[in-house]
């Protein structure tokens, strides 16, 4: 099968520029297709495996044979910190000049980036603060402390948190790490899609990808439509935090006006700058899920692998379980990204609670 890194010259991209992220959206097709080429070369050559693993892409046999397709999840939840996100924060990280690790970096995250750029930084000796609000999961603000950042939590949501950590860099001169709004981060979630491409090289209907911000959706979506097309690209979100919809319905970005938290890893208001410009050209479309969806996809995976996902983890399952009743398709492969498992023990019960009782 033809890769991306054979489909690429070799003379372009390979230096590692990024594209910048001032608006794309009144690009020609030529100049869209030259900006993809050269995102999929950074999401080749983000060095991912210093850290991360290739995580496995797991059959669920009890949930294909209950939906009539073949279901295949990408365990992401088994990475290091148990979420995709060491992959952009270490991208972006070890992309850093000299002078700018030894600011130190800080960032703002509601628990997954968090743990990533904790990780991150651990690992390339550099010193992090971590901005998070306050209702972030317990579990995941002591997985910062655990791999040696300060995590400091300010704020009822992300937004204030975001706020708080951009003050703090500009007043003290930390380097920020974006969660999700930046090339390299989108390099490094894209390296999930490389992995799933190559571990499945047949007939591939969709891959389902949990949205929050949008990076690990702009990263998926820039490779496997640069090298495979006709595959679709599906987000999913919660109904509490559906900006990626918002912004697509009304071709723009917007701010949500409340977001729920029930799905904390993607409580997030507004779409990224960078990751709409991707997702606008490059997603074929966007299924909204309730938080009992969200539970029965938990139960769900659990059956499949044994292992609990986070609310947000589950999203991609859950957004599958509503396309294949929407579309009322069958005989195809869909592929569900897991995405992580930082929930905390005592959430255990409410999530078993509105999953309700299974399906005969």
């Amino acid at each position: 099968m033809t890769t991306a890194a054979s489909t690429l010259d070799s003379a372009q991209g390979a230096d590692g520029n990024q594209p910048s992220e001032r608006d794309t959206s009144a690009y020609c097709p030529a100049d869209r297709q030259a900006r993809l080429k050269q995102q999929v070369a950074s999401i080749l050559s983000a060095p991912v495996y210093d850290v991360a693993i290739e995580t496995p892409l797991q059959p669920a046999q009890r949930l294909s044979a209950q939906l009539g397709n073949q279901v295949l999840l990408k365990r992401e939840d088994l990475q290091p910190v148990y979420s995709f996100k060491i992959r952009g924060a270490y991208t972006r990280v070890a992309r850093l000049s000299p002078s700018e690790r030894a600011r130190g970096v800080i960032t703002a995250s509601a628990g997954n980036h968090a743990q990533g750029l904790a990780l991150a930084a651990q690992k390339l000796g550099v010193r992090a603060l971590i901005v998070m609000p306050t209702t972030t999961p317990r579990l995941k603000v002591e997985g910062v402390c655990a791999r040696g950042a300060t995590a400091l939590l300010h704020g009822a949501s992300f937004p204030e948190a975001l706020a708080h950590a951009l003050q703090l860099a500009d007043r003290h001169g930390y380097t920020f790490v974006p969660p999700f709004d930046d090339p390299d981060v989108i390099a490094g979630q894209g390296t999930v899609a490389v992995e799933l491409l190559r571990q499945h090289q047949g007939a591939l209907h969709a891959v389902f990808v949990p949205v929050g911000g949008g990076g690990l959706i702009a990263g998926v979506a820039a490779y496997i439509k640069y090298l495979r097309p006709e595959v679709k690209v599906i987000g999913v979100e919660s109904k509490e935090s559906a900006c990626l919809q918002a912004a697509l319905a009304a071709n723009s970005r917007v701010v949500l006006p409340e977001v729920g938290g029930f799905a904390d890893g993607v409580a997030v208001a507004q779409i990224g700058k960078l990751n709409f410009e991707f997702c606008r050209h490059y997603v074929d479309a966007v299924v909204t899920v309730g938080n009992d969806d969200i539970c029965t996809a938990v139960r769900d995976i659990y059956n499949a692998t044994r292992s609990i996902t986070e609310p947000s983890g589950a999203l991609a399952v859950a957004g599958l379980r509503e396309y294949v009743r929407r579309e009322g398709i069958c005989d195809k492969t869909l592929i569900a990204i897991n995405s992580g498992a930082n929930i905390d023990f005592d959430r255990l019960g409410q999530v078993i609670e509105r999953a309700g009782r299974e399906n005969p």
